[in-house]
């Protein structure tokens, strides 16, 4: 069995408007293919997110609600466009890899139900697998110190950024990232990627307990633990009133 890491990876990055899954709408989205002896194919996608794009964002990631406007596609077809290529990665059997996965891929969900486009998971169901560099880092490295953000990793793992916090700049790094833990880990390399991402599941929720028990227990950030999901890879849609 060839090593999931060796093979085809799918890198997936958002930059958006805000940090709300719930309310805040993508601006620049990057699906990018690398590895497996193959060529780099990459599709970067410009929204106009029908909404005002706030200064500190803009400032993330260089994007103003004129250019939006004046340059970007309308939000609805950028959202289909990027459902339809992560759902084609996926029945390939490649993996996204998703810095932060939940955040990107839960406010991917929500703008396909805002927009009236079928989500990505009822498309591909149990079909994707998900390569999540943060939670694999938090998992082979618990207690290291410093922050955890994907410059951090980069520096960590000696791995090129340049362009940090453009879509396909980070897409790219975080590919990057995922192959250099695997490699360096064996248990992360050689486990099936049906294994791996069921173990993220798991990691990723001790790692929210955690962060939710720091909180608690810190004075002056207590109420943040109630802020913390546990959910992995993505945030299920909240319920509706007529739903069952």
């Amino acid at each position: 069995m060839t090593a999931w890491h060796t093979g085809r990876l799918c890198g997936f990055d958002l930059e958006t408007t805000g940090i709300d899954v719930e309310a805040d709408r993508i601006v620049t989205a990057c699906v990018v293919q690398c590895g497996g002896g193959q060529d780099t194919a990459s599709a970067v996608w410009l929204a106009d997110p029908g909404v005002e794009i706030p200064e500190g964002a803009a400032k993330v990631h260089g994007i103003t609600t004129e250019q939006a406007r004046a340059e970007g596609r309308p939000a609805p077809e950028v959202v289909e466009q990027v459902v339809a290529a992560l759902a084609q990665v996926a029945r390939d059997g490649v993996p996204v890899v998703a810095m932060n996965a939940s955040y990107d891929l839960t406010l991917l969900d929500r703008e396909a139900r805002r927009h009236g486009v079928q989500p990505l998971v009822d498309i591909v169901g149990d079909q994707l697998r998900v390569i999540d560099p943060r939670v694999l880092d938090k998992r082979v490295d618990k207690f290291r110190r410093g922050g955890r953000k994907l410059e951090d990793l980069c520096r960590t793992y000696s791995v090129g950024l340049d362009g940090a916090h453009s879509a396909d700049a980070d897409a790219i790094a975080a590919c990057r990232v995922a192959w250099r833990i695997a490699t360096t880990h064996t248990a992360i390399g050689a486990a099936s990627l049906g294994e791996l991402h069921e173990q993220q599941v798991g990691w990723a929720r001790e790692q929210a307990e955690g962060l939710a028990a720091y909180f608690r227990r810190t004075p002056g950030k207590e109420h943040q633990a109630d802020g913390v999901r546990t959910e992995w890879p993505f945030i299920p849609a909240p319920r509706t009133g007529g739903e069952r």
